[in-house]
């Protein structure tokens, strides 16, 4: 049985410096924790981008774990503060989350979110 849990939290209580979060809890449920933006249609897209992510990563039976380990370390590590662990080709989830966006960003375009501006609140949120 697929059950999917979204939920959207403010920001400071993701468990690392992420806008969209995810695990698979012990009874399978797929989990997903969205920054909250103040924006329905900005945290959807959000949400539908880890649900993207995560079913291919499940699929190709890649770690959260490893992934998990790589994005809090690359945080910890990295130059600019727009630089995000999913575009880095050494990520573990590399492809996955390239798909992932490229869907978001067609999600976007069809909700009349424009990309800049939602983009930039999402920066914003960052704290490095």
């Amino acid at each position: 049985m697929l059950k999917i849990f979204i939920k959207t939290i403010p920001h400071k209580k993701q468990r690392y410096e992420t806008l969209g979060d995810y695990w698979i809890s012990k009874d399978g449920t797929m989990e997903i924790r969205v920054s909250e933006l103040k924006n329905w249609k900005e945290e959807a897209l959000i949400a539908v981008h880890e649900i993207i992510e995560l079913l291919l990563v499940k699929d190709r039976k890649i770690s959260i774990k490893e992934i998990e380990k790589f994005d809090i370390e690359f945080e910890k590590n990295k130059k600019k503060k727009r630089d995000e662990p999913g575009d880095n080709k050494k990520a573990p989830y590399y492809k996955e989350h390239q798909f992932a966006s490229k869907i978001e960003k067609m999600l976007a375009k069809e909700l009349k979110v424009n990309w800049k501006k939602y983009e930039n609140k999402c920066w914003n949120l960052h704290k490095k």
